[in-house]
């Protein structure tokens, strides 16, 4: 071939890869399109627009400089976070756009209807504060009524947004509290009246205004926003290019890169599906083009996505909410996480090396690489923020002011390039995209504290973990059993948050009474709840990832539950060894890590059968039963002879590899 036929080759598939990134760029009409969103033009853009930059700016002033008692912050929060959120999700979904003009135009005006009833609902509560608790939280007649309709207004926010199984599930904590007095043994309670319903769920902070909806508005809102600043700012380019610079030319490069892309991603977002329309679109059609199947292009992207939720230093917003739960910092929560990230993302990254292996899927050519080099001299000061972040965090700063500051520094530094600057249009750009992509989680988290206040006010918390050690009979085991069962079944139609905030109240009492330390029981809890956004079968990760990849949802929902699995063994680690979660000695946090790290692995040549080559039983099993030593409580002499057997397995395997031939 001559050097004329190779340039032209190369210019072509470089010419490939800018569309792809150009594709990447615009993600957020993909995104829309997803979640159901309409694209708003003219006078809504503009008021939405106006009333998103308001809200954010008003909360990072709050967070910077602010003395707003909580409730009020979360009034303001509730105010135009609902507003936007009946604008911008449309009554019926994607069927509205089916519907005729008429009806269309009729469905618009109820929404806005509901807008403004939603804002003054929220007004009301800022407003007259002052006077609800000199009456000691007692309702008065006008307030009873406020509070049904906002009730209702919170049932119809979150069936648009989040979808009707978290409509549902509120639903049935809302029976139960009226039919106590009907339900059988354990499970009755008095039975609560209409004013007592709304006196805790619309005029309390237990309820609506509670501490799910408290940690959006605190946390959740500021770091989704500066998430939204650094993409906007080219940190999302940044991160896409360092990730193929770095692997791209190595055996199945795009998917490695898909790997590590959405890693770093993870990072500043927190939030599993918007990873996966935001690197996605770009890694998932390269990975088809180098000659993944399309269904497991999907799931890595989702799996690898998935992992944005417990990867420091922005964890997905159920983290804020369990260092609100457990009373610790989250720069300790975000610390304890990052080992167990790392495994998840070890397991996943080995994973698809071998399956590239198994397929004979090699590397992007150099030329279609971008160089990590230039793409750290371009914009490796976009870094700076972040390190910033995580420097406050660990030091103990507050959340909210670690935010601000780092979010004004990206403003900064981004400014030091021509090609990083934020104008004012990035600006308000970021903004908006902030707040957009935060609806979701606040809608979840204002129907969680429905759930949450129910919980409070019947008292079936304290008798559900009575319930659940009785049941279990006193095993760990099985009550860890139970309680991944719950979440996994709550995870499938309830976000991360809103399970987390049902299973925290009801089944975390019970494992720390059980012996485990409150950190480790929640992580528990957490950890799963992130994992079902890849569990078939309702996987809203897969869904994304597969919609991207052209290819049947279900099916690549299976790939990822199977890529992902060791987000099932993960869980346990964090009860079973304390010292991957830093709550153990200095050397039992080492000795803990090292032999996670070689259970992982061999966990990851068992499963693909694949390591120099394709392993044999005998080879498989000398890999699978060391990892499940070493995943369960074990002394240490036990999991350092599991570790040797996973040697012996290594060693013959290597022995037969063929000639030439490297890991």
């Amino acid at each position: 071939m001559s050097d004329t036929t190779i340039s032209q080759d190369a210019k072509e598939q470089k010419s490939e890869l800018d569309r792809l990134q150009q594709e990447a760029e615009q993600f957020e009409d993909k995104k829309n399109k997803i979640k159901s969103k309409k694209v708003l033009t003219g006078v809504p853009f503009i008021i939405i627009s106006v009333v998103a930059v308001a809200g954010v700016m008003y909360q990072f002033y709050n967070a910077g400089f602010g003395v707003q008692s909580e409730i009020q912050l979360r009034s303001i929060h509730w105010i135009y976070i609902s507003f936007i959120s009946f604008l911008i999700y449309p009554t019926f979904g994607r069927l509205s756009e089916k519907l005729p003009r008429f009806l269309n135009k009729g469905l618009a005006l109820f929404s806005w209807v509901l807008a403004i009833a939603s804002a003054a609902s929220g007004v009301y509560i800022y407003v007259t504060w002052p006077q609800i608790a000199a009456r000691l939280g007692y309702e008065i007649p006008r307030e009873v009524y406020f509070g049904v309709i906002t009730i209702i207004l919170v049932l119809e926010l979150v069936r648009r947004v989040v979808g009707m199984p978290l409509v549902i599930t509120i639903g049935v904590f809302i029976a139960y509290a009226f039919l106590g007095p009907y339900m059988p043994g354990p499970f009755q309670h008095r039975g609560i009246a209409v004013q007592g319903l709304v006196r805790t769920l619309y005029i309390s902070t237990d309820g609506i205004f509670g501490l799910p909806l408290g940690i959006s508005a605190s946390y959740v809102i500021l770091f989704i926003s500066f998430g939204s600043f650094l993409q906007e700012s080219g940190g999302g380019k940044l991160f896409t290019d360092l990730a193929f610079g770095m692997v791209g030319k190595t055996t199945g490069g795009p998917a490695k890169a898909a790997v590590v892309s959405s890693g770093l991603m993870g990072m500043i977002s927190g939030a599993a599906v918007a990873n996966v329309v935001t690197t996605g679109t770009f890694t998932i059609p390269l990975m088809k083009k180098n000659g993944y199947k399309p269904e497991t292009a999907g799931a890595v992207e989702a799996v690898a996505s998935t992992g944005g939720q417990i990867m420091p230093p922005v964890m997905g917003a159920a983290a804020f909410l369990m260092a609100e739960m457990c009373g610790v910092p989250y720069g300790r929560v975000a610390v304890s996480a990052l080992f167990l990230a790392l495994l998840y993302y070890l397991y996943l990254f080995v994973c698809v090396h071998l399956e590239a292996k198994k397929l004979g899927i090699k590397g992007l050519g150099a030329h279609m690489l971008p160089s990590a080099k230039q793409a750290l001299k371009e914009r490796g000061h976009l870094l700076i923020p972040l390190v910033v972040l995580i420097v406050l965090l660990v030091r103990g700063q507050s959340p909210g002011k670690s935010i601000f500051w780092s979010t004004v520094m990206i403003i900064v530094i981004g400014a030091l390039r021509k090609n990083t600057r934020m104008g004012p249009k990035q600006i308000v750009n970021a903004m908006r995209n902030g707040v957009t992509n935060a609806l979701p989680v606040a809608a979840a988290c204002a129907g969680a504290g429905i759930i949450t206040g129910i919980i409070l006010i019947t008292g079936i918390g304290l008798r559900f973990s009575s319930i659940l050690i009785a049941f279990s009979g006193g095993s760990l085991l099985l009550m860890l059993i139970m309680t991944m069962v719950a979440a996994i079944i709550l995870g499938m139609g309830l976000p991360t948050s809103a399970c987390y905030a049902i299973l925290s109240v009801l089944t975390a009492p019970a494992l720390i009474r059980l012996g485990i330390p409150p950190l480790a029981s929640h992580y528990f809890i957490f950890f799963f709840g992130c994992i079902s956004t890849i569990t078939p079968p309702v996987a809203l990760s897969s869904y994304a990832a597969s919609g991207i990849a052209e290819t049947d949802p279900m099916r690549t929902s299976w790939v990822a539950f199977r890529l992902g699995l060791v987000g099932f063994i993960i869980p346990f680690l964090a009860v079973y060894k304390p010292g991957l979660l830093l709550l153990d000695t200095p050397l039992n946090i080492i000795a803990n890590m090292v032999f996670s790290i070689v259970a992982v692995v061999a966990l990851t040549f068992s499963m693909q059968g694949m390591l120099y080559r394709k392993l044999n039983t005998l080879e498989r099993l000398l890999f699978v039963v060391p990892s499940l030593v070493i995943f369960f409580p074990t002394s240490f002499w036990i999991d350092l002879a599991a570790a040797a057997i996973a040697a012996v397995g290594f060693l013959l395997a290597r022995r037969g590899r063929p000639v030439g031939v490297a890991a």
